[in-house]
């Protein structure tokens, strides 16, 4: 079996079933198709008319093996109000080879050497930036086009949250969010700290993470968490028991809450509140990491 992250959404929490790594031998060459960019919707008028503003711009990054088509039913599981005029983004990841499945050519962002990710695992930080730059390229695009950098908000799963949390952290304005699921810190975060730009570190932060994942292990969440808390930024850390490396609906619907009520509201006394303090049920952390069951 290989590592495919799979978007499909399933109810309860079982563990990967369709998902795994299969590490294997380092191919001789990385060979890289150049990015599928699927079809946006033209942003609506008045995009940049000021924060009262309640729609956005979403960039999604699938995972491993996937493509951005298929990841297109997420955006209808973000029905709240302030995603109601919401533009979504499903680019899919150049075709390349990727060593961890034995050098096999499949959508990938940046390559990935061994499995499970550990602290230990290779990172090519050089691969990662490339792909960066694709999303950087996208949201300059959208901001271009009149969309506030505050409305923009970057997701991604897998080996696309780790793209959506390098991607946030070299850009160099402040956005309205990202939120990591079952990823990890693409690059090593001693040396990549000093890439991180001031205004990105305004940029707030939900990680989501399965306890029961064992392709990117819980450690990989609380280490970047850990990393983002170290720079001062502003990172939720939610916690679900026995979920593995999938999607699950409540994770979207989380997502959707945190969203809404701290990242696109009109910055009222409340939305300054939910910055601080969190969803309720929940907390942002200052050095503890708190697990919570659905």
């Amino acid at each position: 079996m290989m590592l495919l992250a799979q978007p499909a959404l399933r109810g309860g929490r079982e563990d990967e079933q369709n998902s795994s790594f299969l590490p294997g031998a380092i191919s001789s060459s990385r060979r890289r198709l150049p990015v599928q960019m699927e079809e946006e919707r033209a942003p609506a008028a008045g995009a940049g008319s000021g924060r009262a503003r309640r729609c956005g711009f979403v960039v999604w990054l699938h995972g491993l093996g996937d493509c951005g088509r298929a990841n297109e039913f997420i955006a209808e599981h973000f029905s709240a109000a302030a995603f109601r005029d919401t533009r979504w983004a499903f680019p899919t990841a150049p075709t390349a080879a990727v060593t961890c499945n034995r050098g096999a050519l499949m959508p990938s962002w940046f390559d990935i050497h061994d499995a499970p990710i550990t602290s230990k695992s290779v990172r090519d930080e050089e691969d990662v930036l490339r792909a960066v730059q694709i999303v950087h390229t996208m949201i300059d695009r959208e901001i271009a086009a009149g969309t506030n950098p505050e409305d923009v908000l970057v997701f991604g799963l897998s080996q696309g949250g780790a793209l959506s949390i390098a991607s946030v952290l070299t850009y160099p304005r402040t956005l309205g969010g990202c939120a990591v699921f079952s990823g990890f810190l693409p690059f090593d975060s001693s040396s990549f700290a000093a890439r991180v730009t001031d205004d990105a570190k305004k940029t707030p932060v939900l990680w989501i993470h399965g306890d029961a994942d064992s392709l990117i292990p819980i450690q990989e969440g609380r280490d970047g968490v850990k990393f983002l808390q170290g720079l001062g930024m502003a990172c939720e850390f939610k916690v679900y028991d026995r979920l593995g490396h999938t999607l699950a609906p409540y994770e979207l619907e989380y997502c959707e809450r945190w969203a809404s009520e701290n990242i696109l509201s009109e910055h009222g006394e409340e939305g300054l509140k939910l910055k601080k303090g969190g969803l309720p049920g929940s907390k942002f952390l200052g050095g503890v990491f708190s697990c919570f069951s659905k």
